[in-house]
Parts: structure tokens; C-alpha cells; sequence
């Protein structure tokens, strides 16, 4: 799959110059007290999503402690990527799970970033890039990547096979927002160094003095700088600066929340009751597509009253039921899953043509289980008349696919624990942004289901 284009970008869009689509020793950590909707089998649901995500966190025993999590399963096409915001959010999973076992994990997961912060190939200025290799594959050309994370000059293993080498400012709020948490959790101080790093980069590449103002979308995989800027990227600054502020008690983080919350809130359709994407030029809003990630983020990152409809907005205008009987849906006979799709283009995609070159034709009505995640999260957030009851709805759905979507995939050639792992997309999805998302197993997906089931606000400063 290609990135976001035309008229809007956000944090999934592929940086870089080629395509794209966005170890041992450590048992899988229990959830607490977390909330297992939906579960069939034998084990509770949250249990079973994170056996999931230490399966694909251990999948290359033989390259090393030092390691990230693949982010989809081998049967995506991906071979060992690690996408930079899956890692982020599988790190703050495992801080949701309030266990020992799930603070190693997080622990770990800190430290690869760190270490790709610091051997990075080509740069010593904080940044981070879109995504990793973690094992060894033959790519599609015949060329071999023999290295696993860490490569044997010490330096980490950039996605360059697929272009993902440039580095986007929401991918990195989202590792500083990992980052931070860990060191509020842990008292490290190398993380909060780690995030404070990524704050520093931030401000110095996407700054923008614009008239809508706010922070840039970040930079190519030739490094040079991208004309976007994202009302998501800007709603992860809100919590990341935010956080800097509460962690080194500097104020100056502050003026540059308030820069990027000024940008989200211009960001504000009042008769609709939503947010828009974001801007091309810094001076024209972009009126559509509207995705369903700025209404959710932007509630958990804000906690606004005045904006909280954007929940209403996503439940209402984005709401979705794939099943075996739609067009093009992969859906088995007999099931079906509710929930919300990625964008308000997503639901009059052309079911006539694939979403990309070499991809299938999409579902319309395919459930994006990632952000069906966040909205259930947001709703239980918000905790208005009604919204206890629609997340838990959201959630047994989501439970759902888990137990029954993805059945024999694998991460590294090795078979996953029975029923563990949320996929991307019920079907083949479409989300009107020049990329699809698909049923495969997914690191992002499965820790917003664990953050979810945890009523964990991974955005709250």
C-alpha cells in the first residue's frame, strides 16, 4: 500500500521511497484487572491479546535481547517490519497490564528505542524512522536481509527494503509519549532523555509559523521536510509536550502544547460536530475525507466538553457491519463484526477496483478494529448516558475477531498461541487516503484492544 495523499496525510502515511502498507525468556503478561470482552475460549480475551504480542515481540530468538515487535503477521507481506508507532503503543499495552512481567516487556521495548534513537545509520539528532527490520527474510527481489534488529555494525536495522526511512512527527510523539510514560512508571531516567530528545526534534523540524500554525508533518526518507500538517500529529503533541512539561517541570513545554492545541481546535467543524484531517499549505483547511482518528484522539488527548460530539460523530457516521454476505467482504459465513470504518471515504470506496496495485477490492462496510478500539476506549472515557453500554459492544466485536479472524497465521514462520491477536480489518478495507488496511494480525490493533479492555488513556497527560 502507498501513504496518504492528495488532500490529506496523517502519522500511516508511508515516508520513504518505495511502497508500504503504515527476545526470549519473557512470559506474556496478564492484564490485571482488565476488562476480557467477548472471549470464547479457554483463556480470557485480554489474556490471549497479549500471548500475542510477546509472540511477535520473541520471534527472532536468535538475533539478540535488544528487540522490537513485528507489527503484522508474515502472511501481510511485511516480513519482520516494525513499525516505530506500533512499538509505542505496544509499549504502553504492556504498562496498561500493571504486572511485572508486562513492565519487562515495556522495559524492553524503552530500550530498542532507544538504542535505534542513538545507532541510527545516518543521523545523531533524536529522531526515529517510520519502521525496523527484527529478523532475517528474503525480500521479494531475491535479496537477502540477513540481520535482525541490531545489525552487526551496531547500528539498527532500517526498513529501507520497503522506503520506510523517513520519519514522521506523530511516529515520533507517539515513541515520546511510550517514552515518558515508562519514565513516569519507572523513574528511568534514559527514558525521559529518550522523550525529551524526540520533543527537541520535534520542535526543531516541524514547527511552522503558518498561519494554521501547529507542528509539520516531518520529513522524507531523503529528509527533506513535508509540507502537511496532521490535526492527529498535533493531538499526540498535545499529550507528548504536555508530559515533558508535568516530567522536567520546564514551562517552555507548555507554550508548545498550546501551539499544537491551538492547531487541533482550528481543526473544529461546530455545525457537524467534528474534526477535520488537517492542511496541505498550512492556510486551507482539508474538508474531506474526515477520519475517525481525529474525533477519538482528540477526546482523549483533550478531555473537551465543548468537543466531545466528535464521539457522537464517529458512532453515528461511521458505524459499519461486515458480513459474508457484503461485496467483497472475507468475512466467513455466519459471523459478522459491527464497529467503524477508517474515514467517511472509506464507506463509498469503489468496490469495482482494488485499493492498490496487487491489492484486493475493498469491503465498504469492513470494521477497522484499531480505531473501533480507541472509540470504545474514548467512549468509556467520556462515560456519558449510553457510553458504557456502546463500548462494550465495540469491545465484544473486537472480541470477537480475535477469537475467530487470522486463524493460522504466523510472525517469524512460527504458529501464534491459539486465538491471540486482533487483525487490522474485518476485510479489505479502504481508507480513502491511498491505503488499505487488511485481516491480519496486528501489534497496533491488539494494543488498542488491551488499552481499551484497561481503561489505560495512553493520551492523558
Amino acid at each position: 500500500m502507498t501513504g496518504r495523499q492528495g488532500p490529506a496525510l496523517s502519522r500511516r502515511s508511508l515516508i520513504g521511497a518505495g511502497l508500504g502498507i503504515s527476545a526470549a525468556g519473557l512470559t506474556a503478561a496478564a492484564p490485571g484487572q482488565a476488562f476480557a470482552a467477548g472471549s470464547t475460549g479457554s483463556r480470557p480475551s485480554s489474556v490471549r491479546g497479549y500471548a500475542f504480542l510477546a509472540a511477535a515481540m520473541d520471534a527472532y530468538p536468535g538475533h539478540g535481547e535488544l528487540r522490537l515487535t513485528q507489527s503484522y503477521t508474515d502472511q501481510a507481506g511485511l516480513f519482520s517490519t516494525a513499525f516505530t508507532y506500533d512499538n509505542a503503543l505496544a509499549l504502553l499495552a504492556h504498562l496498561a497490564a500493571r504486572t511485572p512481567a508486562g513492565l519487562a516487556r515495556a522495559k524492553a521495548l524503552g530500550d530498542a528505542l532507544l538504542h535505534a534513537q542513538s545507532h541510527d545509520p545516518a543521523y545523531d539528532d533524536g529522531r526515529l524512522r517510520q519502521a525496523y527490520n527484527v529478523g532475517p527474510y528474503t525480500f521479494y527481489d531475491g535479496s537477502l536481509q540477513p540481520d535482525g534488529f541490531v545489525r552487526a555494525d551496531g547500528t539498527a536495522n532500517v526498513g529501507t527494503q520497503f522506503g520506510f526511512t523517513g520519519t514522521a512527527v506523530g511516529d515520533m510523539a507517539w515513541a515520546g509519549i511510550a517514552l515518558g510514560a515508562l519514565a513516569h512508571r519507572t523513574g528511568g531516567r534514559r527514558f525521559l532523555d529518550g522523550a525529551v530528545r524526540i520533543g527537541e526534534w520535534i520542535e526543531r523540524t516541524g514547527r511552522t509559523d503558518e498561519p494554521l500554525g501547529g507542528y509539520k508533518f516531518g520529513v522524507d526518507g531523503a529528509n527533506q521536510k513535508l509540507p502537511f500538517t496532521s490535526t492527529e500529529h498535533n493531538t499526540d503533541l498535545v499529550c507528548l509536550f504536555g508530559r515533558l512539561a508535568r516530567l522536567t517541570g520546564n514551562r517552555l513545554w507548555l507554550q508548545r502544547r498550546g501551539r499544537a492545541e491551538a492547531f487541533v481546535r482550528r481543526m473544529w467543524e461546530p455545525s457537524g460536530g467534528f474534526f477535520y484531517t488537517g492542511t496541505n499549505d498550512g492556510v486551507t483547511v482539508n474538508k474531506s475525507p474526515v477520519p475517525e482518528d481525529t474525533q477519538t484522539w482528540t477526546h482523549l488527548a483533550l478531555d473537551s466538553r465543548r468537543h466531545s460530539r466528535s464521539l457522537d460523530w464517529a458512532v453515528s457516521e461511521l458505524a459499519v457491519l461486515d458480513h459474508s454476505g457484503r461485496t467483497n467482504s472475507t468475512v466467513p459465513a455466519g459471523q459478522s463484526y459491527e464497529g467503524v470504518t477508517f474515514s467517511s471515504a472509506s464507506l463509498v470506496a469503489n468496490e469495482d477496483a482494488p485499493i492498490a496495485d496487487g491489492q484486493p477490492r475493498p469491503d465498504r462496510n469492513g470494521v477497522w478494529f484499531e480505531g473501533t478500539a480507541h472509540l470504545a476506549l474514548a467512549l468509556r472515557c467520556r462515560g456519558a448516558r449510553g457510553d458504557g453500554a456502546e463500548a462494550r459492544r465495540l469491545l465484544a466485536s473486537i472480541g470477537r475477531a480475535q477469537d475467530l479472524l487470522g486463524d493460522g497465521q504466523t510472525v517469524g514462520g512460527k504458529a501464534l498461541p491459539e486465538r491471540s491477536g486482533v487483525v487490522s480489518a474485518s476485510s479489505p478495507l479502504d481508507t480513502g487516503f491511498g491505503f488499505g488496511y487488511y485481516p491480519y494480525r496486528h501489534t497496533g490493533a491488539t494494543a488498542w484492544y488491551l488499552m481499551a479492555a484497561a481503561r489505560f488513556n495512553p493520551l492523558q497527560v
